[in-house]
């Protein structure tokens, strides 16, 4: 049973070292978008390019520790006697002592923090992204439609009147 124990309790320490490396690579992430959005903003391709091969390549590296928490919560189920699915943050705060308790109870509410505020910055970078492509659809759209202009514009008074004129570029030869 002592065995039993001090084995949970260092897979739990290792846990502990798998959630801290989550929750660099969550604040990373975080900075990542920011600097997404920056650059898309200065319209700074070559900015943009290394930041993407960087995250590729990030990602990458991150991969082994997503394996490795896997690897923790198999060994502390088998430990436990249950599946992998019940050994969760909450679950193993049940049954740890009181510090490693707090140390879980801690990373977890960092984590829940820093997941939220990441689901914020991607809808935002997302919607950023999304009104970029919208804009320069219809740029090109109006740029290169021959005589189909669609434009609708506004008066000073609020009535429409729509635009006969021709598109902005002609590509006759």
């Amino acid at each position: 049973m002592k065995a039993a124990t001090i084995e949970i309790e260092d897979k739990v320490d290792e846990l502990l070292e798998v959630l801290d490396r989550d929750i660099r690579h969550i604040e990373k992430s975080l900075l990542w978008l920011n600097e997404l959005r920056s650059s898309v903003i200065k319209r700074d391709d070559a900015a943009s390019g290394k930041l993407i091969e960087s995250i590729r390549a990030e990602s990458d590296s991150y991969k082994s520790n997503e394996l490795k928490r896997q690897s923790i919560r198999k060994k502390l189920a088998n430990t436990l006697g249950c599946n992998v699915e019940q050994v969760t943050l909450s679950a193993l705060e049940d049954i740890l002592p009181e510090e490693q308790k707090t140390q879980i109870a801690k990373r977890k509410d960092k984590l829940r923090a820093l997941t939220e505020e990441l689901k914020k910055e991607h809808l935002s970078t997302a919607l950023l992204l999304s009104e970029c492509a919208r804009f320069n659809s219809i740029l090109l759209k109006s740029i290169f439609s021959f005589r189909k202009t669609e434009t609708v514009t506004y008066n000073s008074k609020g009535s429409t009147k729509r635009q006969n004129e021709m598109a902005l570029v002609n590509l006759q030869f």
